[in-house]
């Protein structure tokens, strides 16, 4: 830009001529391209905020849904994990379930059986005394009837009869009742009787005589009829128990059934929805894994690329600032190197032109004056270039009779709307330095605690793994010494048993020869009057009182023996039980704390990785506090001291106004005065 600007100065030299003085065009070209550089900073500082501004709002944005997915995911692991133990757990309760109802449909299947079977003896037995009851009913008839005829043969040859298998041989020959019939009383008295006689023979011997008088045998088939009725009254009660039983069971294997089938519905349903919960989570996980990586993608593009525009802002702003000292510093040498001497030209010009120092000219050099000291007390080289283009305004309208004082105030009112508006856009820089060391130092501090809340979260996680997995190691060590204990104890056991078993065999074997002894000894000294001689001596006491303590220390010892071998196996299985219940404990929280040791060490792995990234992003932060403290901090002249040098060089400014507007209105009031003393004298 500047090599432009010094081609269009040589032009613009080269068109003026004589017209006016080159050295105030380079100035006043010089100005204007420091107008509109500091204008591009300005338009260029506008869309770097805005920019800035959506950076920090799409990084908030992108972190809140990175936190978000996170979450999510966390929660959807969660919900899967929980939806597998419930299946495994539905899965392992069908599996009971199955068992059970099979067993129950097995045990009710064989109580069927059995029940047919005993009903079908129940049938059978209760026709067979049903039938007879029926042949004894009819028979007890027959003989009253017979009876009741005394003087008939019928009568006469049952009054022979000496017993009851007589009496019906008599009843079948006078076709009274039937063979069958006969022979199933006779069966049956026999069985009342308790006969071991299996003779189906009518002429067979009797198990129950009858006196030979009139209603002898009514009587005794009247005692068999109260017993077959008792019987099948017994029988039949019987039935009805066994029935009774076997609803009941029945109805509590039924039951079984079909509350094992519903459980067994209830837990395949739920086993569906966790599947279907699982499948939805496991579904949702992988879109949100997708989304997270595709979001954290995104923010580590937009900080590379916000990163990238900042440098690229900060550079131009550099060489906009650069620009603007060279500038600077090139309209200073020129102003320095040549102002004396334009100023000497527009005095002498103006003086060979109208030899005359009007209260205006005095006025305008007044100001000039004043300019020109406020410019070397402020070290000014801006207002120095002032002055001097005051000089030659105020040359060139003396020159061309325009208003003395127009051109000069007009250049004092510009400059001083210039400074209004550098102190505007160093305020707009300061107010951009503000925010932008505001806001860095507040995500630099956001930033550092987070990463010492992760820091804190990570040691504290790995502490909590570290334990666990110390726990796990004592616990398998624990572990494997119950083994080893229980394998020790089963084989001292095992070794108890077997000499148990031996000893109590032979324990055994030896009381019984004693007793064997014993009683061959007793049954021989009890047979005759030689034993008494003999006991006379003693001898055969002695032999079976010894013979009967040791039988007596045998028992004991024998009994001793069991109840220790009792105790033992007693102790054993309470042992063995209580070693089962702390090895089940002991592998479940082995399992346990395993599984929360590897959750700690997955979340300590995921929380160094977010560590990582927050520090890059600390980095980068740390970095950029560094460039914007250089170029909002490191001046070598500090915000409020340029802020009074404004001020002082606007109110010197205004000072030399004042003096202009002063002896203005002066002059207008003399000018005023004078054409009323003309109008007078005319």
């Amino acid at each position: 830009m500047l090599f432009a600007f010094i081609g269009s100065v040589q032009a613009s030299a080269l068109s003026s001529g004589a017209q006016g003085n080159p050295i105030e065009k380079v100035i006043e070209m010089m100005s204007d391209l420091q107008q509109k550089i500091i204008k591009e900073g300005e338009a260029a500082q506008k869309v770097y905020d805005e920019f800035a501004e959506w950076c920090e709002e799409e990084s908030k944005n992108l972190q809140f849904e990175i936190k978000t997915s996170k979450s999510t995911i966390e929660d959807l692991s969660s919900v899967i994990d929980k939806a597998v133990a419930d299946i495994k757990a539905g899965t392992d309760k069908i599996e009971d379930l199955s068992k059970k109802i099979a067993q129950a449909e097995k045990d009710l299947e064989d109580a069927t059986k059995i029940r047919e079977k005993e009903n079908a003896d129940f049938l059978a037995e209760e026709a067979e005394l049903v039938n007879t009851v029926d042949a004894l009913e009819r028979a007890i008839g027959i003989l009253e009837r017979e009876m009741a005829k005394s003087g008939s043969a019928a009568f006469l040859q049952l009054k022979a009869a000496n017993n009851i298998a007589s009496a019906l041989k008599v009843l079948v020959q006078a076709a009274s009742i039937s063979t069958a019939d006969a022979s199933r009383l006779t069966a049956f008295m026999q069985s009342a009787d308790g006969s071991n006689d299996n003779e189906a023979e009518l002429g067979a011997p009797a198990a129950k005589s009858y006196e030979s008088k009139s209603g002898g045998i009514v009587e005794v088939l009247n005692d068999l009829l109260a017993d077959a009725e008792g019987q099948l009254d017994d029988l039949r009660k019987k039935e009805s128990n066994l029935q009774n039983n076997y609803e009941m069971l029945k109805l509590e294997l039924e039951d079984t059934v079909k509350f094992g089938n519903a459980e067994m519905d209830k837990t395949k349903k739920a086993n569906a929805g966790c599947e279907e919960t699982k499948a939805e989570a496991e579904g949702e996980l992988e879109v949100t894994n997708k989304d997270l990586a595709e979001d954290m993608n995104q923010l580590a593009g937009t900080h590379s690329e916000c990163m990238t525009k900042a440098n690229d802002f900060e550079a131009e702003t550099a060489s906009r600032a650069e620009e603007l000292k060279v500038l600077a510093q090139a309209k200073k040498i020129i102003i320095e190197a040549t102002g004396g001497a334009a100023a000497s030209f527009f005095q002498l010009s103006t003086t060979a032109k109208t030899h005359l120092r009007t209260r205006a000219d005095l006025a305008n050099f007044e100001a000039i004056q004043h300019v020109k000291k406020l410019a070397e007390t402020m070290h000014s080289a801006a207002l120095a270039q002032l002055a001097n283009r005051m000089a030659a305004a105020a040359r060139m309208g003396s020159a061309a009779g325009e208003d003395p004082f127009a051109k000069v105030k007009g250049l004092i009112s510009e400059m001083i709307e210039k400074l209004l508006k550098e102190a505007e856009a160093d305020a707009a820089h300061k107010g951009y330095c503000d925010k932008e060391m505001a806001e860095t130092k507040a995500k630099k501090e956001e930033l550092t605690t987070e990463i010492e809340e992760l820091t804190t979260k990570i040691d504290k996680m790995a502490a909590e793994s570290a334990k666990l997995k110390e726990e796990v190691a004592i616990l398998s060590k624990e572990l494997a010494e119950l083994a080893k204990s229980q394998a020790e104890m089963d084989k001292i056991r095992e070794e108890e048993s077997t000499a148990y078993t031996a000893n109590k065999a032979e324990m055994e074997q030896g009381l019984e020869g004693i007793k064997l002894a014993l009683k061959v000894l007793r049954e021989y000294y009890a047979k005759g009057s030689f034993i008494q001689n003999y006991k006379q001596d003693g001898a055969a006491s002695g032999i079976i009182g010894l013979l009967e303590v040791i039988e007596s220390d045998m028992s004991k010892a024998l009994a001793e023996m069991i109840a220790i071998e009792e105790e033992a196996a007693k102790e054993y299985d309470k042992i063995t039980k209580e070693n089962e219940i702390s090895k089940v404990a002991k592998e479940q929280d082995v399992k346990y704390k395993t599984k929360t040791a590897k959750s700690l060490d997955k979340s300590v792995t995921e929380h160094t990785s977010d560590r990582d990234g927050l520090q890059t992003e600390l980095d980068a932060v740390l970095d950029y506090w560094t460039k914007i403290q250089e170029q909002c901090v490191a001046k070598a002249e500090p915000y409020e001291e340029r802020v009074k040098r404004r001020e002082a060089e606007i109110a010197g400014l205004k000072e030399a106004l004042a003096i202009l507007e002063g002896e203005a209105l002066l002059l207008q009031q003399s000018a005023v005065h004078r054409h009323i003393t003309l109008r007078r004298h005319q």
